[in-house]
């Protein structure tokens, strides 16, 4: 489909000029021109865009020494905190290759994550090693770098702080030890930055089954200029190590909603989720935005801290919104400063976006993606009167989007029919890792093939109207029924079992599961239950289970989904 542009942002260009930079450069252009400004606060620990380009050449050069090398995989199991940010870049710049970890997964989640990617070199929290511990002999691990959140603390506040700093394991490289031993001096490598990949991340895909989704350095640049100038507006210029804007004719800064250098953004989407690592970090650096860090979810102190730090922009998925909105605080919250509200990873609620709209003096921007296409592809308009209620807006700067026949493959469908989303662009990924029959099945004639069901409107707006896969989203994160199955079909008393989804509009959808026994076979309920969520992460965790005689459709013989929600639906959370 041609796009339309008659809602396209005003001074933002349909074309961009993507630079050809490995992704550390961001950062090392930011630290070229805002060097004394904050790029993070986190626990009352400040550090500004030159320190922590600094740090990060500590790292990779403690890294290099330590043996890693140019296409190593390093796995970084951590949740939101300066450590992070810096092992991030450090790895980067060491051209090693990100493969994020989240601290949600199970001990089968994280080995098998671990084996996959042939990771050698592990950077973890004390707080959460032991999980770790257990199964890191069953993989490639050759060293495990730990580190602490009381690190970040200064030592006359840390007393009344609740962390503590645990004993690291003799194994154990200390993080904080490596930056304090290595010099400023980062090894110098040659990239092909359309080749050389940056991030290996993990999804279920369209299927459910895990794959690493192989991301280029070029392809995160891209995406970052993508967005980046959806909001700031102009071209991407990169002259002298240094990223800068070319604007059109009569385009000024100050007629967008937001400015390079200037903004300050809260920051609670974990960075171990595409999400968070490209909008909610190497966004941020690239724009020299000063990110107010959390590594864990507290409405109250989300709230307060938006009036504290004059914050003017936040966002996460959906889920986040609803306990702030419920929140006491939230309509005594002084979000006067309020520029720009990013909501993504599922549709958000009409309800739910008029209370934040009627609460800031910005704009709410909804968007659509998928780890396979680095982040993502749409956003609406970063303009009140352009937004569109229940659409994830429209195809980014060189991104093609075309709705193509369920049945017939590769059959366009007409303007305003639903089918299949595909999606063409330099973000899209160059394929799974050591999966090259997916990656045939989903990369059709340089489409991605993505499971989703969508319409375009008249205007070119998306809406993505359900979903191929039978994929649930819990809290923004993606839950594949098929893995769920899997390991409760692994129970010996089992015979087969359905996983299905109860809408819930806190947390968007909570997994059901519907067993069938082996005839013969006896098991409780809470005993499988409990069987299939000591297998699987906290979030995909299993939150009512009932036993069944017959998982079948009595008229048609195949397996009663339709049926199986719609009872799901009646059940409260007890069932």
């Amino acid at each position: 489909m041609e796009k339309n542009y008659v809602s396209w942002p005003q001074g933002v260009c349909k074309h961009l000029s993507y630079p050809e930079i490995p992704v550390f450069q961001v950062l090392r252009s930011s630290a070229a021109r805002w060097p004394e400004r904050n790029a993070m606060i986190f626990g009352g620990m400040e550090i500004t865009f030159r320190e922590l380009d600094l740090l990060t050449d500590r790292f990779a050069a403690a890294l290099a020494d330590q043996g890693v090398k140019k296409g190593d995989r390093v796995g970084v199991h951590l949740p939101n905190c300066p450590q992070f940010a810096i092992a991030y870049f450090g790895l980067l710049k060491a051209g090693a290759v990100f493969v994020p970890l989240s601290p949600l997964l199970s001990e089968r989640e994280l080995a098998f994550q671990l084996d996959d990617a042939g990771v050698e070199t592990y950077i973890g929290l004390d707080l959460i090693s032991r999980k770790p511990r257990r199964i890191i002999s069953q993989t490639p691990v050759k060293r495990i770098i730990l580190t602490g959140l009381s690190d970040c603390y200064p030592r006359v506040t840390a007393p009344v702080k609740a962390l503590r700093r645990m004993p690291l394991d003799e194994e154990a490289i200390d993080f904080s030890s490596l930056l304090e031993q290595y010099p400023e001096e980062a090894p110098s490598l040659d990239f092909e930055v359309k080749e050389d990949l940056a991030h290996i991340t993990y999804t279920g895909g369209t299927t459910g089954t895990p794959k690493g989704v192989m991301i280029s350095h070029y392809s995160v640049v891209v995406n970052c200029c993508q967005y980046a100038q959806w909001f700031i507006g102009g071209d991407v210029v990169y002259e002298g190590g240094k990223l800068d804007v070319a604007r059109m004719e009569g385009d000024r800064e100050e007629e967008h909603i937001m400015r390079r250098g200037c903004e300050i953004s809260l920051i609670v989407v974990p960075w171990f989720h595409v999400m968070g690592v490209i909008a909610f970090l190497d966004i941020q650096i690239m724009n020299g935005w000063t990110m107010i860090v959390s590594h864990r979810f507290d409405p109250e102190q989300y709230l307060r801290s938006i009036g504290k730090y004059g914050a003017t922009g936040f966002g996460g998925a959906p889920q986040l919104f609803v306990p702030l909105v419920d929140h006491p605080l939230f309509g005594k919250a002084d979000m006067s400063n309020i520029r720009l509200v990013v909501s993504g990873a599922a549709p958000m609620p009409v309800h739910l976006l008029e209370r934040v709209l009627e609460k800031i003096p910005g704009v709410v921007c909804e968007g659509y993606g998928l780890t396979e296409c680095t982040m993502g592809c749409t956003a609406n308009p970063p303009a009140r009167e352009r937004i569109r209620l229940g659409s994830v807006g429209l195809p980014l700067a060189d991104t093609e989007i075309k709705i193509v026949d369920l049945e017939a493959g590769d059959v366009e469908m007409p303007l305003g029919e639903a089918g299949e989303v595909c999606i063409r662009g330099p973000q899209v990924m160059k394929g799974y890792w050591k999966d090259p029959e997916e990656t045939a099945r989903v990369l059709r004639g340089g489409w991605l093939h993505t499971g989703d069901i969508g319409r375009f409107d008249a205007d070119g707006y998306l809406y993505i109207v359900d979903r191929k896969k039978e994929m649930l989203i819990y809290k923004g994160y993606n839950v594949y029924p098929r893995e769920l199955e899997e390991v409760i079909n692994g129970h010996p008393a089992v015979s087969r079992s359905v996983v299905v989804g109860k809408r819930d509009e806190r947390y968007g959808e909570l997994p059901v599961a519907f067993v069938e026994l082996l005839p013969g076979a006896t098991a409780g309920e809470e005993e499988l239950r409990e069987y299939a969520n000591l297998r699987l992460a906290r979030y995909k965790r299993i939150r009512i289970l009932r036993i069944v005689d017959d998982l079948t459709n009595d008229m048609e013989g195949g397996l009663a989904y339709k049926e199986l929600r719609e009872k799901a639906d009646a059940m409260d959370e007890r069932g």
